[in-house]
C-alpha cells in the first residue's frame, strides 16, 4: 500500500528519480489520490472524474528486471518483468506512491503478473474485451463501471454524470492539442526530431497540472511552426522519412530513434503504443458519458485484438499523411500479439510500395551495435 514517506532507499538514487519522488511526495502532501495505469485501454476520464492523478507506471529499462525475474519466468516480455520489478523494489516514485493501480487484460503476461502484484499494491483489473460487437461494448461498458465503483469506494467520493463530462471535455481538449503537436511531423522537413517529440509525449505522463501542461505543449507547437516558416530544421528536404509502429517505445529511444536519426533519416510519426493514435480518437461529448468512453476505448487499434484491421487502416493514412519512405516495426521479445502481427503490417507497408523493417529487441543495450548496423543499412537503402 501506499503511504506518504519516502521509501528506505531513497538516498541510493540518481538526481531524476529523485526528484520524480519528492514531486509525487509534494502531491500525496497535498492530500491528492493516485492512480498508477499501464496502458492507453485505461478510461483516464474516470480518474479525473474521482478528483485523482493518473501516472504512468515506469516499465521501461531492464535495472529491476534481473530482480523480477526471481518469480517471473525469464522469457517474458521485458515491460512485463520491469513493471513487476519496480513495484517489488520501491525504485519508481509512481508505483511507490499510487493509491491503487488499474490494469487490465491487454495480455496473459500482464493478466497472470497483476495476481502477483495485487499481493503487494492495491490493483483493480479490468477485462477488456479482444474484439468489437455490440457484446463487447456492454462488456466494456460494465468494466467501466466497476471502476468507478472501485474508486468511489477507495477514495470515499462520488463519480457524478457531470464530472464525467467535465473530465471527458478536458482530455479531448488534451488529445487534440497533443495531435497538432504530432501533426508537426507532417512538415517537410520536420522541425524537431522524433527523440524529442517522444521526450515530450513522455513527459505528459508526469505533468499533474493538466491545463498547464496544455498550455506547455501549445506553446512549443507555436514555437516550432516559427522555426519552420524560417526553414529552421535538423533535417533536410531529402531526409528519408520514418514511421514507427509496434511496441510502446519507452525504454528503446536511444537505441532505435535516437539511431535512426544519427543515421540518416527522420522519425516524423509513431503509430507505436502510446504514439499518434491514441489521440486521433475522441470522446463523443454527447452521448451517454459511459457509453462513450467505452466505445471511444474499445476502437483502440491494438494488436490484442481480432482482427485488428483498423491498425492496417491507420499505418496506411500515415504512409500517406506524413509522407512515409519506410517503416520500422519494433517488437519486444516475447510479445506474441504484435510479433504474429508484424506478418500483416509488412503486406500492408509493402502494398503501399514503402520499405519495411522488423526488429525484435528488449531493454537491455547489449544489442544497440547490431541493431545500428541494420539500421543504417535500412536508411541507406531509402
Amino acid at each position: 500500500m501506499s503511504n506518504n514517506n519516502l521509501p528506505e532507499i531513497f538516498e541510493t538514487f540518481n538526481d531524476a528519480r529523485k526528484k520524480g519522488f519528492i514531486t509525487m511526495k509534494e502531491e500525496k502532501d497535498k492530500g491528492r489520490n493516485v492512480v498508477g495505469t499501464f496502458c492507453t485501454y485505461t478510461p483516464k476520464e474516470v480518474i479525473y472524474a474521482a478528483d485523482a492523478i493518473a501516472v504512468s507506471l515506469c516499465s521501461t529499462n531492464d535495472e529491476t528486471i534481473p530482480e523480477a525475474e526471481k518469480y517471473l519466468p525469464k522469457n517474458l516480455c521485458p515491460l512485463i518483468k520491469s513493471s513487476y520489478g519496480f513495484a517489488i523494489t520501491d525504485k519508481c516514485p509512481y508505483m511507490y506512491f499510487s493509491d491503487i493501480i488499474v490494469g487490465e487484460t491487454t495480455c496473459d503476461g500482464k493478466k497472470k503478473m497483476y495476481e502477483l502484484l495485487g499481493e503487494i499494491k492495491d490493483t483493480h483489473v479490468m477485462q477488456l474485451p479482444h474484439s468489437r460487437n455490440e457484446f463487447s461494448i456492454a462488456l466494456w461498458q460494465n468494466e467501466i463501471k466497476e471502476l468507478i465503483k472501485r474508486l468511489e469506494k477507495k477514495f470515499n467520493v462520488t463519480i457524478t454524470e457531470e464530472k464525467l463530462k467535465e473530465s471527458i471535455k478536458l482530455c479531448n481538449e488534451e488529445r487534440k492539442i497533443i495531435k497538432e503537436f504530432f501533426n508537426l511531423g507532417k512538415l517537410i522537413p520536420s522541425p524537431i526530431k522524433g527523440s524529442d517529440m517522444h521526450e515530450a509525449l513522455q513527459a505528459s505522463n508526469y505533468k499533474f497540472d493538466r491545463k498547464l501542461y496544455m498550455e506547455e505543449i501549445k506553446k512549443l507547437v507555436d514555437t516550432l511552426k516559427e522555426k519552420h516558416e524560417k526553414g529552421e530544421s535538423p533535417f533536410t528536404k531529402n531526409t528519408p522519412r520514418i514511421l514507427i509502429t509496434g511496441c510502446p517505445t519507452g525504454g528503446l529511444v536511444d537505441k532505435i530513434i535516437k539511431q535512426l536519426e544519427e543515421v540518416g533519416s527522420s522519425v516524423v510519426c509513431f503509430e507505436s503504443c502510446v504514439g499518434t493514435k491514441s489521440f486521433e480518437m475522441l470522446v463523443d461529448e454527447n452521448k451517454d458519458p459511459i457509453e462513450a468512453i467505452a466505445e471511444r476505448y474499445l476502437n483502440i487499434p491494438c494488436s490484442v485484438m481480432s482482427p485488428n484491421d483498423e491498425r492496417m487502416d491507420i499505418i496506411k493514412q500515415y504512409i500517406d499523411e506524413y509522407k512515409i519512405d519506410g517503416v520500422v516495426d519494433v517488437t519486444l521479445s516475447a510479445c506474441h500479439t504484435y510479433a504474429v502481427e508484424s506478418e500483416k503490417v509488412r503486406r500492408t507497408v509493402e502494398g503501399c510500395g514503402k520499405s519495411y523493417l522488423q526488429i525484435e529487441t528488449n531493454y537491455s543495450n547489449s544489442d544497440s551495435g547490431q541493431l545500428r548496423t541494420r539500421l543504417e543499412a535500412f536508411v541507406e537503402m531509402l
